[in-house]
C-alpha cells in the first residue's frame, strides 16, 4: 500500500497548521528514469566513535555523526546492491582533508589526516565507480558531477549520505536546479541533529524533492532487474 505524502519522520514536529500551509506542494512522489544513486559524504569521519549517541562521540570525535550514521549503514549497503544488480551507476562524493582554508561549512576546523575522507569501508565504492571531490557543500558546485551525469545518460538522482541539513540539502538544492528529478531515502539519510534531520528532509520533500522510504526505492531497484 502507498504511504501518505505526509507519512515521514517529521510528524511528530510538524503541526498541522503548517501542513495546511505546504498543501499545494502535495502530489505524486516516484523514482525517475534513468537513475543514478548520489552518495554523499559516506566517509570515515561521520562513523568515528561507534553506535553511541551524537552528543557522546562528539565530545571525542568532532563531526561524528554516531548512532544516526550507524542506523544508516544496512539499509544503504541494501539499497547499493540493488542498484547495481540493476546496473544503476552508484556515485560518491567526499572530500581532501582541509589544506587551502576552502570549507563546505563555516565550522571550525582542525588539521585533520586525510583518511578521515575515505569512504566508511562497509559502503566503500567498487572497482570503478565514480567519485567527486569537492570543496563546498554541494557535490555539484565546481565539480564535474554534471559532465558525467550527461555523459552517462543519467535524468534522475537517489540521494543519500550525509548530513541532511548541510551537504545533502546543498547537492540537492543544486540537482533541483540542474533539471534532475531526485529522490531522497529516509533511512538512508541523517544527520548530528535530529531536529535538523526531520525540518530538513520536510523542507526538500515539499519544495525540491520526493522524500521515499528505503523499501520503497529499494523495491523500485529491485524491480529493474533483467
Amino acid at each position: 500500500m502507498a504511504r501518505d505524502f505526509e507519512d515521514h519522520c517529521w510528524k511528530d514536529i510538524i503541526t498541522p497548521e503548517l501542513l495546511e500551509i505546504y498543501e499545494p506542494y502535495r502530489r505524486k512522489v516516484y523514482v525517475g528514469p534513468k537513475p543514478a544513486i548520489l552518495a554523499i559524504d559516506l566517509y570515515n569521519k561521520a562513523y568515528q566513535g561507534g553506535n553511541r549517541p551524537v552528543i557522546e562521540v562528539n565530545r571525542e570525535f568532532s563531526g561524528s555523526c554516531g548512532e544516526n550514521a550507524w542506523k544508516a549503514i544496512d539499509p544503504t549497503k541494501q539499497m547499493f546492491a540493488a542498484a547495481r544488480a540493476a546496473g544503476v551507476p552508484v556515485i560518491y562524493s567526499t572530500r581532501h582533508a582541509d589544506t587551502s582554508g576552502v570549507n563546505s561549512t563555516n565550522r571550525s576546523m582542525r588539521k585533520e589526516s586525510e583518511d578521515l575522507y575515505g569512504i566508511f569501508p562497509d559502503l566503500a565504492p567498487h572497482p570503478g565507480e565514480l567519485v567527486i571531490y569537492k570543496e563546498r557543500a554541494s557535490a555539484f558546485f565546481g565539480t564535474p558531477l554534471v559532465a558525467h551525469l550527461r555523459l552517462m545518460g543519467i535524468e534522475s538522482l537517489i540521494i543519500c549520505g550525509e548530513s541532511t541539513s548541510g551537504c545533502v540539502r546543498a547537492s540537492t538544492v543544486d540537482a533541483y536546479s540542474y533539471g534532475f528529478h531526485s529522490v531522497l531515502v529516509e533511512e538512508c539519510t541523517y544527520d548530528r541533529s535530529m531536529l535538523s534531520h526531520k525540518v530538513n528532509l520536510f523542507d526538500l520533500h515539499h519544495k525540491y524533492a520526493d522524500v521515499m522510504h528505503a523499501d520503497e526505492v529499494i523495491g523500485h531497484l529491485n524491480g529493474m532487474q533483467k
